[in-house]
């Protein structure tokens, strides 16, 4: 007699069950044979056929016959008794052995109301199949299920329930509360499957209606573009916006947000106030230089010649930019770099920001912020203002076409006496105030 080592199946008395030929190859060791005598045993966890231990089976198995070997890879048998496991045995080669003896069923069940039952569960199951393009074939199946365990069986690979509540079924001796048992993971798991399959329906409708509209999407945009190429007088100032928005290099993260206020600009009355903040805001947002610069190789022997020929003297301060300069070239990443200046006037402060510029081959700009008494003439004013206008920083980007230009924010120590303490710390703090 053959044992086969099965996992999370579910089989009762009386059914027919169908296993893969190379599954049957591997956990036996040997080939099948039309008519062999095969006890099946339920493995408590997915184990391979070497790590296999007496432990690691249920009590209870249950014999059968194979009765047809096909040539699509399968093999069937046919079901009979149930049987206590009374020892198994390991092999060294990691075969197994068992001695068994039969388990008796509680004959229990009332034939009439069984009769009635099936036909509420094949039902059930001719219901759910409407709802599948291949519901022809199970009900076809469902015309040959005899009894509660041929359906439960042939459910058993979809059913979401545990291995230790499939063999709970089997290791019940009652004929009546195991017609029960599968009756109601019957139910359950049809249950389960409408809801699976009508979350799947309304996923699909979903991503069909982005696809549809994505689609539409790209044809208006097609044919606006041909209207814009054969009337280019007529293109309105929202549609410039729009293709500015489409053309810019900005970011993905700035583009969300550029197109989130178009949409807004489009459903606003083209006299209100916020039309004109809207639309201001876009084209100074559409105009800033969002290409990323890539680094460039500097020579510090051109970058020391450029100091030496600018300035006299200043030895510490030179020094020290070299210094800065070179620490740049080594970590590849030249962004993000302060450098404070303090010194009387006329030291040339400014102008060495100007020659800092030269030797990085950069563009420079100058911001002043001599007078200035609010923190939002620095960080710009949030722009549901009337009048709202980008900071200074902002502003010198802007006028500069770079974004990575040399930037001297001149005459710090000049600020508004309403920033209390010291203006460089104030300066600092409003640039980002996480420090």
């Amino acid at each position: 007699m053959t044992i086969l080592p099965v996992y999370n199946m579910l089989a009762v008395p009386g059914v027919y069950e169908v296993f893969q030929t190379e599954y049957y190859r591997s956990m036996t060791g040997r080939n099948p044979v039309e008519g062999e005598n095969l006890t099946i045993i339920f493995a408590k966890q997915e184990t391979e056929r070497s790590e296999i231990t007496k432990d690691s089976f249920y009590p209870i198995g249950i014999v059968g016959r194979i009765t047809e070997i096909n040539r699509e890879g399968y093999v069937v048998a046919k079901l009979s008794d149930r049987v206590n496991l009374d020892d198994i045995y390991i092999d060294p080669d990691h075969t197994i052995s068992v001695t068994v003896s039969k388990r008796y069923d509680v004959e229990d069940l009332d034939e009439d109301n069984v009769r009635l039952r099936l036909d509420a569960v094949r039902a059930a199951i001719v219901r759910f199949s409407q709802e599948f393009q291949w519901g022809s074939m199970l009900r076809s199946y469902a015309r040959m299920w005899n009894t509660i365990g041929d359906i439960a069986s042939a459910m058993s690979p979809w059913m979401e329930n545990s291995a230790e509540e499939k063999y709970a079924v089997l290791a019940e001796d009652s004929q009546r509360v195991r017609f029960d048992r599968m009756e109601k993971m019957i139910y359950e798991n049809l249950e389960l499957l409408k809801v699976k399959n009508s979350a799947k329906n309304a996923q699909e409708e979903d991503h069909q209606k982005i696809y549809r509209e994505n689609a539409i999407r790209k044809q208006m945009e097609y044919l606006q573009k041909e209207l814009d190429e054969l009337h280019p007088e007529n293109v309105s100032d929202i549609r410039k916006l729009e293709i500015k928005v489409e053309e810019s290099e900005m970011n993905e993260t700035a583009r969300k947000e550029a197109r989130k206020l178009l949409n807004r600009l489009k459903s606003e009355n083209q006299h209100s106030a916020e039309t004109g903040m809207l639309m201001d805001y876009l084209d100074f947002l559409t105009s800033l230089p969002w290409k990323k610069e890539a680094p460039k190789k500097i020579p510090l022997d051109q970058a020391e010649q450029v100091l030496e020929e600018d300035h006299f003297g200043l030895g510490k301060v030179k020094k020290r930019i070299l210094q800065q300069i070179a620490v740049m070239s080594l970590k590849g990443r030249q962004s993000g770099s302060i450098i404070l200046f303090v010194g009387a006037p006329g030291t040339g402060k400014t102008s060495i920001g100007q020659s800092i510029a030269r030797a990085l081959d950069r563009e420079y700009i100058r911001v002043s912020l001599g007078g200035v008494r609010d923190e939002a003439d620095i960080r710009g004013h949030r722009r549901t203002y009337i009048g709202s206008m980008p900071g200074r920083i902002m502003d010198g980007i802007h006028k500069s076409g770079v974004s990575n230009p040399v930037m001297v924010l001149d005459e710090v120590d000049k600020l508004s006496h309403s920033y209390n303490g010291d203006p460089a710390s104030a300066l600092l703090e409003v640039l980002d105030p996480e420090q």
